[in-house]
């Protein structure tokens, strides 16, 4: 729901209300970024203007007789009038996300800037957004709250289009969402949650009805164009020991997709964990059992985007996980591969003793971080599985089996709790999950 409208219509009311002289206006609109599509000819951004230089020129303004009004006797005048729209731009572009939504609606000259192109635009480059996080109210609907760790606040009433429950796939990367249903692994939609645009994608090849499906979604922030890879895996017919193996990738340039290898996994399978970090999709591959060492639960196959060759062995070039982990969870954070672990005891590897976070340089894992034990014991009784995502520089950790959210800062090696999530538990067997995403109002899918 991006509004393609040109924000020209402001400055033509500037002009006529007589608020700033052409000498201002030429110093006000002079920038360095360069402006993005669509803008009209003499438009620039205002990303440059330093706060002192501009001081000095708003001293200037000639005094607007027809902004004030005679209240009880006095004269007022409005500062909103007086603002021209290049410093009003500015001001609400440091507003938080739903404060910006809260201000379209304050009047119609309100409205038209924060939809405007350029708004958004600037937005983009000014805007520094922590991710949020989605959490899942009921297993059977894509409703649910919002967590805001900057504000410390949860948003209600947050509906999530074109998914229909929580047990679908989701990644996202730069504020757009990918989702896949859970059945036939073939429906794909992306979508934009805060703006609620959204397009369906063609289904991938490969066919339906995968055994096992990995999905991930990575958007270029300097063209904003996005790569999208579904990894399938289906068991050889009649044979336990071998498992087809496929990447299949999206580009949303040229709107195809694109099968890029096929491999025959013996001894191990694909499971549901991908992700697309500085040009390479990893996705996790699961030990099936039968072969010797069982041991080492997971493994890391990577694939190259950029080569998209499809003479090199998966298997051979993977890396083994740094322990014994119960499930493993990968995310991109800046670029950086990293992940989640639920470490399992020694002599129940099926209950998690602790979670660890690890970063992979080179080829070789490096620890980031343990969960420290006083918030481990906060979430109650773990089993084999919880849910954990992060972007930028958060991870976010949940139970399956309470609301409790814990955040770490990758910068500060901080561990912190968030603030009372407002969902409860209905009943026992109710499970809770989520995913975080980047709160953005200028991407489009």
């Amino acid at each position: 729901m991006l509004s393609s409208e040109e924000p020209s219509g402001g400055l033509e009311r500037r002009r006529r209300s007589g608020g700033i002289n052409t000498h201002q206006r030429r110093h006000l609109l002079r920038g360095s970024f360069p402006p993005p599509q669509g803008f009209m000819e003499g438009e620039t951004s205002w990303i440059s203007h330093p706060i002192g230089n501009m001081a000095s020129e708003v001293q200037e303004f000639e005094p607007f007789s027809e902004a004030s009004v005679e209240v009880d006797g006095t004269r007022t005048v409005s500062l909103d009038v007086l603002l021209p729209d290049d410093l009003l731009e500015r001001i609400l572009a440091y507003l938080p996300t739903t404060s910006i939504f809260r201000a379209g609606c304050v009047c119609k000259r309100w409205n038209e800037i924060v939809k405007s192109r350029r708004f958004l635009w600037n937005l983009s480059v000014t805007q520094s957004q922590k991710p949020w996080y989605f959490m899942f109210t009921c297993n059977d609907a894509a409703a649910g709250y919002a967590y805001d760790p900057v504000l410390r606040k949860w948003y209600g009433g947050l509906d999530l289009p074109c998914i229909e429950n929580s047990n679908w796939f989701v990644s996202s990367s730069c504020g757009l969402l990918c989702f896949m249903d859970n059945d036939s692994r073939s429906r794909l939609f992306v979508c934009n949650p805060i703006t609620k645009e959204w397009k369906r994608l063609s289904d991938p090849p490969g066919g339906k009805f995968s055994d096992y499906s990995a999905l991930s979604i990575h958007v270029d922030r300097a063209t904003r164009n996005y790569t999208i890879g579904v990894v399938k895996s289906k068991q050889v017919p009649g044979d336990f020991f071998r498992w087809d193996l496929s990447i299949h990738v999206y580009n949303s340039m040229t709107k195809f997709w694109a099968t890029s290898i096929k491999e025959i996994l013996a001894g191990w399978r694909g499971g549901d964990e991908s992700v697309i970090c500085n040009g390479v999709l990893y996705c996790l591959i699961y030990c099936t059992g039968v072969v010797g060492n069982t041991e080492i639960r997971h493994s890391l196959v990577m694939y190259d985007l950029s080569t998209r060759s499809s003479h090199t062995s998966l298997l051979r070039s993977s890396i083994p996980v740094p322990c014994s982990l119960t499930c493993g969870r990968l995310m991109n954070l800046k670029e950086r591969l990293v992940m989640v672990g639920g470490i399992g005891k020694q002599d129940r590897p099926d209950i998690i003793k602790g979670i660890g976070i690890w970063e992979l340089d080179k080829k070789v894992w490096r620890e980031v971080s343990r969960m420290p034990h006083r918030f481990f014991q906060g979430f109650g009784e773990f089993d084999d599985v919880f849910a954990s995502s992060g972007t930028d520089d958060l991870i976010y950790i949940q139970s399956y089996g309470a609301p409790a959210l814990l955040v770490f800062d990758m910068n500060q090696k901080q561990w912190k709790w968030s603030l009372k999530c407002p969902v409860t538990k209905r009943f026992p067997l109710q499970l809770f999950t989520g995913f975080c995403f980047e709160p953005r109002l200028e991407l489009s899918p």
